[in-house]
C-alpha cells in the first residue's frame, strides 16, 4: 500500500507539529504539507493533491469553512475537521459536515492529554479507513462506468447489493447505529421519513457531548417528524426520533406502569464506545422483541454487531448500508460478513425502506 498523503492546516504551530507527529508515527502515513491558514491550505491542496486534509475551523485570512467550500468545489478531497468541544464548535462542525467534511476530531483532545494514546490511535485509524474507503468508491465508480459502456447484457454489476424489501411484520420500534460519516448520512435519511411515522426511532451516533444536541436540533429543523436528544426517564412517544446523548448510554425499558421509558446512564462503563450501539439495540430488543427493526450505517469497527445478532436470534430483521455509499464500511460490513443483514442498501434507499414499514 502506498503511503497516505496528508496535509495539516492549523493556525497553531504547536497543533500542526503535534498532529504531524501523531500521524507520522504510523509508517503508512506521510504529512506532505502544513499550512497556517485556510488560504495557504487551499493552495497546497490544489498543488499537492493529498489523500486527506486535517482542517482547523478558526483561522486567520481564510477560516476553515470557507477553505472547505473552496476545496470541495475545486479539488474534492477527504477532509477531517478539528473542532472545539463547545456548543458553538458543534454547530460549526455540523455545517462543515454538510459542506463535505467526512469527520472531525475534538481539538482539545488532540494533544497534551491523558488520553493522547487513544486519540492518536483513533486519528490514525480514521485517516486510514477514510482513505481506504475513498479508494474503494473510486474503484467501484470506474468499474460501473466500464460496465455501463459495454454492449453485452450485464447480469450483475460488481458488488451489487441485495436491495429487496424488508418484510413488514408490524414493527414497534426502529434502532439505528452509525458512526464515522453519520451526521451527513443521517441528514440524507431522517428528513425523508414520512410524517406518518407511528413508532419511535432510537439513534446512537458516536459523538461527544454537546454535538448530539446540535445534531438533533439540526435534524429536527429539516424533518417532518420530531427529532430530539433523549432525556433520562422520559416517556417514549410514538413518531419521535430519539438521539442518544454524547458520552452517555441510551437504553429503553418498561416502567412499573407498563410504559416504555428512556434511561440515560454512564453504565456500563467498560464499552469501547459511549454511547454504544450494542447497548442501545440490546435494550430495544429486550423491550420490543423481534418487532424492532435494526439498521446499521456508516462507521468504523463493529459496534452494533452483538445487538443485531441478538435481534436476528429472535427472528427480527436488519438493514445494512452498502459499501459504495459508506464513508467507512466497518460497522455495516461486520453484520454483512456475519450473515445477519437481511438487506444491504445504498444510503438513498434507506428512508424508502423505513417508510414502507412504519
Amino acid at each position: 500500500m502506498e503511503q497516505i498523503k496528508v496535509i495539516v492546516v492549523d493556525d497553531s504551530a504547536f497543533m500542526r507539529k503535534s498532529i504531524s507527529i501523531m500521524l507520522e508515527s504510523d509508517p503508512d502515513i506521510k504529512v506532505i504539507g502544513m499550512a497556517k491558514d485556510g488560504e495557504e491550505g487551499y493552495r497546497l491542496v490544489k498543488e499537492l493533491k493529498p489523500d486527506l486534509v486535517t482542517l482547523d475551523i478558526e483561522m486567520p485570512k481564510m477560516d476553515g469553512l470557507t477553505a472547505l467550500k473552496k476545496i470541495m468545489e475545486d479539488c474534492p478531497t477527504s477532509v477531517i475537521m478539528l473542532s472545539s468541544l463547545t456548543t458553538e464548535g458543534a454547530e460549526v462542525t455540523l455545517k462543515a459536515l454538510e459542506y463535505g467534511a467526512v469527520d472531525f476530531i475534538p481539538k482539545e483532545l488532540s494533544f497534551v492529554n491523558i488520553n493522547i494514546i487513544k486519540i492518536k490511535e483513533e486519528l490514525i485509524e480514521k485517516v486510514k479507513e477514510i482513505v481506504k474507503q475513498r479508494k474503494v468508491q473510486d474503484r467501484l465508480r470506474r468499474i460501473q462506468k466500464v460496465n455501463s459502456g459495454l454492449s453485452i447484457p450485464q447480469t450483475k454489476k460488481f458488488n451489487q447489493p441485495f436491495t429487496g424489501d424488508i418484510p413488514n411484520i408490524g414493527y414497534h420500534a426502529i434502532a439505528i447505529g452509525v458512526s464515522t460519516g453519520g451526521p451527513f448520512s443521517l441528514q440524507k435519511v431522517i428528513p425523508k421519513i414520512s410524517p406518518k411515522l407511528k413508532i419511535p426511532i432510537f439513534i446512537v451516533q458516536h459523538m461527544p457531548p454537546k454535538f448530539t444536541k446540535s445534531l438533533a436540533e439540526r435534524l429536527n429543523s429539516l424533518s417532518q417528524v420530531e427529532v430530539k436528544e433523549a432525556e433520562n426517564n422520559e416517556l417514549i412517544r410514538k413518531g419521535v426520533v430519539y438521539i442518544a446523548q454524547g458520552g452517555l448510554h441510551m437504553t429503553v425499558e418498561k416502567s412499573i406502569g407498563g410504559n416504555e421509558v428512556i434511561k440515560i446512564s454512564s453504565q456500563p462503563s467498560n464499552t469501547l464506545h459511549c454511547p454504544s450501539v450494542d447497548v442501545m439495540i440490546e435494550s430495544v430488543v429486550n423491550t420490543y422483541g423481534k418487532y424492532a427493526l435494526g439498521i446499521i450505517m456508516t462507521g468504523m469497527g463493529k459496534d452494533g454487531f452483538e445487538g443485531i445478532k441478538m435481534l436476528k436470534d429472535l427472528g427480527g430483521y436488519s438493514i445494512a448500508q452498502d459499501e459504495s455509499s459508506c464513508v467507512v464500511y466497518g460497522m455495516p460490513k461486520a453484520i454483512v460478513d456475519g450473515g445477519i443483514a437481511d438487506v444491504v442498501a445504498p444510503l438513498e434507499r434507506i428512508p424508502e425502506l423505513i417508510n414502507k414499514v412504519i
